[in-house]
């Protein structure tokens, strides 16, 4: 019964702080401050200071003092510490911290070393009437110290983008001085916490504490960054229960986690690196991210802000000694963080502007100020005064800094060069390539496979896509063998223009690209594509040779497309008499039409172009007319009339040039689109059309009777890419799909068997 009555308290208590910190998150998010800061808030108002002196009866019925149910408690606070951890880390943009490393680093040394100082300092001078009761004064200066230098780059980041600039550089600079900051900062409290656990500084602990942390970062970003995308991607490839990526992500915070704990330093520096290694998986879906965030910001974080909220009791600030303490640490917290950020934005080379921005902007404490606490609480560094300083101090820092932030980001001034640069990205950002996270690709040992293979090893090598390759072979079963070695010549064609294309477009830091096979059993059918679909893809690469004579698709090209249900190219080969097709840099060919088809076409043509040094060209069709009345304006030595047209060509020039691929753009007048196309294509000696096609829906794979005549008398090779809304949606079962061909085979005239799937 007792246990009974524990259950229901704790339900009690759960709930309370979870409708206290999102209904106090909400009002502090109306008025511009993080809403993390209402649920601390709320946590105070249902504690000993405010709820617990205007009825104690109620407060210690839903928050009784037993130790049992205080454990229930803390045990769902410690588990939020390390999954808010997680979430940090998962944040942390470490492409922002490239961008800006050399100021970000300058800001973050002084930003940490001069309130460092303030804080050991402030510890030195403290009363030992205020000290803990083990009386550690060196452990709890240290600690001091820690809480006074540390920014939390959560907070950072959402106040920098709450104002729009977190894709300015100012931004970027003081965002990756946040994320330098937390790190170290969770490297400084993590060894204080071993130092803790010895009771006093001895320097062989030290030793194995510092070297240990090195170690283990060393290897996490080396080995263990690839270990963790592997296992995020076999999860996702191979467990069919639900949400494997989840459960592996949420069993390797811990092991990693445990693994600092064993090393003698605190779990949370586990936590946060496992997030930024987990963040930076590949195949780290968007929906993945946003489920795991869910449950996290839903849950943990109002539960633990308000734990803490909960746990500070500020009576202890009336008296006089605690309130000077309190005023003290908040300006020397302030004064000492925006000095040192200000000195550092000086010698990392920012102007004065700038550097008063990067001085305000760094004086957030907010969560991580609140888990530093929680964590020197817990192992007796701090005692509850000290915690109730601390906090405060996180509390009115936390909240000045949006209205100084955006006061001092006013008086900065965006260059051209800055401005381009913003426009570049959010262009980017909209684009089709950019949002594809994995290609799959299937291929045969025909010319069309083999040049699909090239075209998907640079489409991944310049944007970086994880790749997987399947091959095609209908007796898979019987040609097990030799369909292994087609599959891995065919990785071995997309690895080598992966790398190729890479060092192309990243010739400062080229990445790996991931390239995954499917073999034996696993050859491409529509079965397997259909189970490989599931495991999210952005595009499908089919290369196969089409039916002979006819021109038409072969029916697996069909039946692959239909069960891929997403965004596909089918590319034919049309290089049988050239000498090294796949060696020569591509010259492009790509109609245009001013539509979303035709864009996301041009987008695949020019990172084909980019990665294989070659051209592009785009073409608008015209339809003749007798008296034309227009104005004409000039694109390369060809002029064109100011319409759609032209607005269609100068969308993918711009294109173009916010990739460094100079756009040829034509507008060409014929009776019929495909003879201009064909008459282009000679006149150019172009090697390759891309073409963006919507598929009809029917027995066969058919993109219109346009794309059926370039595909029968094109002299170049061809993709069709198909970027609209699949023939079937993702959500419709196997039975719907198969009663939906019937229902197409029996409207259609044609007597031929409907394809099994």
């Amino acid at each position: 019964m007792a246990h009974g009555a524990s259950v229901a308290v704790f339900l009690a208590q759960i709930i309370t702080l979870l409708v206290c910190g999102r209904f106090f998150g909400e009002l502090m998010q109306r008025i511009g401050q993080p809403p993390v800061m209402g649920q601390l808030i709320g946590g105070i108002l249902l504690g000993p200071s405010v709820l617990g002196m205007i009825s104690p009866a109620l407060w210690h019925s839903l928050f009784p003092p037993g130790a049992a149910q205080h454990a229930m408690l803390d045990a769902i606070a410690q588990l939020g510490i390390l999954l808010l951890l997680l979430v940090t880390g998962m944040e942390t943009d470490l492409s922002v911290f490239r961008d800006a490393r050399r100021t970000a680093i300058s800001i973050s040394l002084t930003g940490i070393l001069v309130p460092f100082i303030c804080g050991v300092i402030l510890g030195s001078l403290v009363p030992d009437s205020i000290l803990p009761a083990n009386g550690q004064r060196l452990i709890t200066t240290l600690f001091l110290g820690t809480a006074l230098s540390i920014s939390s780059v959560k907070i950072v980041a959402l106040v920098v983008r709450e104002l729009g600039f977190l894709r300015r550089t100012v931004g970027q600079v003081i965002v990756a001085a946040a994320i330098i900051d937390d790190t170290i900062g969770w490297i400084i409290m993590s060894v204080i916490f071993g130092l803790a656990l010895h009771g006093s500084i001895d320097l062989a602990t030290l030793s194995r504490s510092v070297l240990g942390t090195a170690l283990f970062l060393v290897v996490s970003f080396t080995v263990g960054r690839r270990l963790v995308f592997m296992l995020i991607r076999w999860a996702n490839d191979h467990i069919q229960s639900e949400l494997p990526v989840i459960a592996v992500i949420l069993a390797v915070t811990g092991l990693m986690a445990l693994l600092t704990s064993a090393i003698g330093v605190h779990l949370v520096l586990g936590a946060f690196v496992a997030g930024i290694l987990i963040g930076q998986s590949p195949i780290l879906t968007r929906h993945i991210g946003e489920q795991l965030r869910g449950l996290i910001i839903a849950l943990f974080m109002p539960v633990f802000f308000g734990l803490a909220g909960l746990t500070t009791d500020v009576s202890t600030l009336a008296r006089s000694d605690m309130l000077l303490l309190t005023a003290g640490m908040i300006v020397l917290a302030s004064i000492g963080k925006f000095t040192g950020a200000f000195l550092g934005g000086r010698i990392g080379g920012l102007t004065y502007t700038e550097s008063l921005a990067v001085g305000c902007g760094m004086n957030a404490r907010g969560s991580t100020e609140v888990i530093v606490a929680s964590v020197g609480l817990s192992i007796g560094a701090l005692n509850q005064s000290l915690f109730t300083a601390i906090v405060a101090m996180a509390i009115i820092t936390t909240m000045s800094m949006p209205p100084l932030l955006k006061w001092a980001l006013q008086r900065i001034p965006m260059s051209p060069e800055e401005r381009a640069r913003l426009e570049r990205e959010e262009f980017e950002a909209q684009g089709f390539v950019k949002h594809i996270e994995r290609l799959l690709v299937a291929v045969d040992d025909s010319p069309s496979g083999k040049l699909a293979s090239r075209l998907v090893g640079l489409l991944a090598g310049v944007r970086g896509i994880p790749t997987t390759v399947l091959h095609f072979d209908n007796e898979s079963a019987e040609r097990s063998a030799d369909n292994r070695a087609h599959v891995k010549q065919s990785a071995a064609a997309i690895k080598a223009d992966a790398v190729a294309a890479d060092e192309s477009a990243n010739p400062k830091s080229p990445a790996t690209v991931e390239i995954t096979t499917r073999a034996g059993e696993s050859a491409a059918s529509a079965e397997t594509i259909a189970a490989e679909a599931r495991k999210g893809y952005g595009l499908l690469f089919i290369g196969r040779e089409p039916v002979a004579q006819t021109n038409t698709f072969e029916p697996q090209i069909t039946r692959s497309a239909v069960e891929f249900a997403g965004a596909f190219a089918v590319t034919i080969s049309r290089h049988g008499r050239r000498r090294n097709p796949l060696s020569d840099p591509l010259r492009i060919l790509v109609p245009v039409s001013g539509t979303s088809l035709s864009r996301d076409a041009a987008e695949v043509a020019i990172a084909l172009a980019q990665g294989s040094h070659g051209a592009v060209k785009a073409l608008f069709v015209a339809n003749p007319v007798r008296h034309v009345r227009a104005w004409r304006q000039r694109f390369g030595n060809v002029l064109a009339p100011e319409n759609t047209g032209g607005a269609a060509i100068r969308e993918i020039v711009d294109i173009g040039e916010h990739y460094g691929i100079n756009v040829h753009g034509v507008i060409r007048r014929a009776r019929t689109t495909r003879d201009a196309i064909l008459r282009e294509i000679e006149r150019g000696g172009h090697t390759l059309l891309v073409m963006g096609v919507s598929p009809r829906s029917g027995e066969q794979l058919f993109f219109g009777e346009l794309a059926a005549e370039v595909l029968e008398h094109s002299p170049c090779s061809i993709v069709f890419l198909s970027s609209e809304a699949p023939i079937t949606t993702p959500e419709e079962s196997r039975e719907e799909r198969v009663n939906l061909h019937a229902r197409e085979h029996a409207r259609s005239a044609d007597d031929r068997a409907t394809p099994r799937d």
